[in-house]
């Protein structure tokens, strides 16, 4: 676990808070008073020294959405009004974007949305959040503001909920989603009794949730690197639902992949034909869902043995395939590595002969050139790819 010393000068030092565009936004918005603060995401893995791919910032500010939008206008910094109603405006000074959401604490909940209270009070603003480490704010010299004494929490990788953990998934039942989340992303797949409880009693009351918003939380949890002990941790406590034969699977891959990814986990979802549910039961992009038929198809040419076929017929799909299609058919993993070494031993070219060529030796123009095409095409992958544009030729028929 690292100390509190080291996190908090880790915080003061982050190269992020000497950008000199969100020098200028803090400053434009008091952050030098104390009167806006970084929050959420960016302080949370800063603290934990987790790594970070997001350049989003958050920032929470004591001034209204109208004062924001006018002090960013005197100040030459470009504003948009991306969610005002709840209090945010979107900042852009250079190529830097921050969201600045004003202080504001919950005057009614439905579990989908909420009415809020705009304020001045950071710890109101503090409890309304979910989770104590993404309570943790950061002035604008680097300082830490702990409102809630979350900190500790942060650093020893504990996801809990603020408070109550029932009335905070009452508040807005997506938090479920986000508890298992967090809990594979910052929390080594731990689970903390209370939350995880609180999780499993509200399991059946996720259904008024869209769509959109499940899927794009689930989307995120199946592209974490390690997820299989929360997949299995959800699926027992009824929040999401999984075959065991899904839930062996996605393990085995898992354990397989060198790297595994949202696609592939994807992939091994679809195999039983539910695409079209899961697609509606999530929302997923036409584009996602297309991808991950895309490798399913080529995994199971790699288990046929048509590691060439699956490289030629889905060049950008085959090399998640190969961990995918060893999941399926229980396979090793050294078989998976050997398949690797076939695959990059592969130079694939392009097929040499097209229909001109059969028009030229005498085919009648119609089906039977697609036909023959495809009966060639066949022959060359078996080749290894090794056949050229006049043996090829030669073995026409008709």
């Amino acid at each position: 676990m690292v100390g509190r010393e080291e996190a908090e000068t880790r915080l003061r030092t982050a190269g992020w808070l000497q950008n000199p565009a969100l020098q200028r936004i803090f400053k434009a918005l008091d952050g030098g008073a104390g009167r806006t603060r970084a929050v959420g995401g960016v302080v949370r893995d800063t603290l934990m020294a987790h790594d970070r791919t997001s350049t989003d910032f958050d920032l929470a500010t004591e001034l209204s959405p109208d004062q924001v939008v006018k002090r960013a206008h005197a100040a030459g910094i470009a504003s948009y009004p991306t969610g005002i109603e709840h209090g945010t405006v979107t900042l852009k000074a250079n190529d830097l974007v921050a969201e600045v959401t004003t202080l504001r604490e919950d005057v009614e909940t439905d579990g989908r949305h909420a009415v809020v209270r705009f304020g001045t009070d950071w710890s109101r603003d503090a409890q309304r959040r979910d989770f104590t480490l993404n309570a943790l704010y950061c002035e604008a010299d680097g300082t830490l503001f702990d409102p809630l004494d979350g900190l500790d929490d942060c650093l020893s990788a504990r996801i809990r909920f603020i408070g109550s953990p029932e009335q905070r998934i009452a508040e807005d039942r997506l938090r479920v989603f986000r508890f298992f989340r967090f809990s594979a992303s910052h929390g080594h797949q731990r689970f903390d009794p209370a939350g995880l409880d609180a999780c499993r009693d509200a399991s059946n009351t996720l259904g008024n949730l869209s769509a959109e918003r499940v899927g794009s939380e689930m989307a995120r949890i199946i592209a974490l690197s390690k997820v299989s002990r929360t997949l299995h941790t959800m699926a027992d406590a009824g929040v999401v639902y999984f075959t065991d034969e899904q839930l062996r699977q996605l393990e085995s891959y898992e354990d397989l992949a060198p790297y595994p990814t949202g696609r592939g986990r994807l992939a091994l979802l679809v195999t039983d034909g539910t695409a079209e549910a899961l697609q509606a039961r999530w929302r997923l992009a036409n584009e996602m869902i297309a991808d991950a038929l895309a490798v399913l198809r080529a995994a199971r040419l790699v288990n046929l043995g048509a590691l060439n076929e699956a490289a030629y017929r889905f060049p950008k799909q085959v090399e998640t395939a190969i961990p995918v299609a060893a999941a399926i058919a229980e396979r090793n993993a050294e078989e998976v590595a050997q398949n690797f070494q076939r695959l990059n031993a592969l130079a694939i070219p392009k097929f040499p002969i097209s229909g001109a060529d059969l028009l030229a030796r005498g085919f009648a123009p119609g089906r039977a050139v697609g036909l023959e095409l495809n009966r060639l095409e066949r022959i060359w992958i078996d080749s290894g790819f090794s056949l050229g544009r006049d043996e090829l030729i030669g073995r026409s028929e008709g």
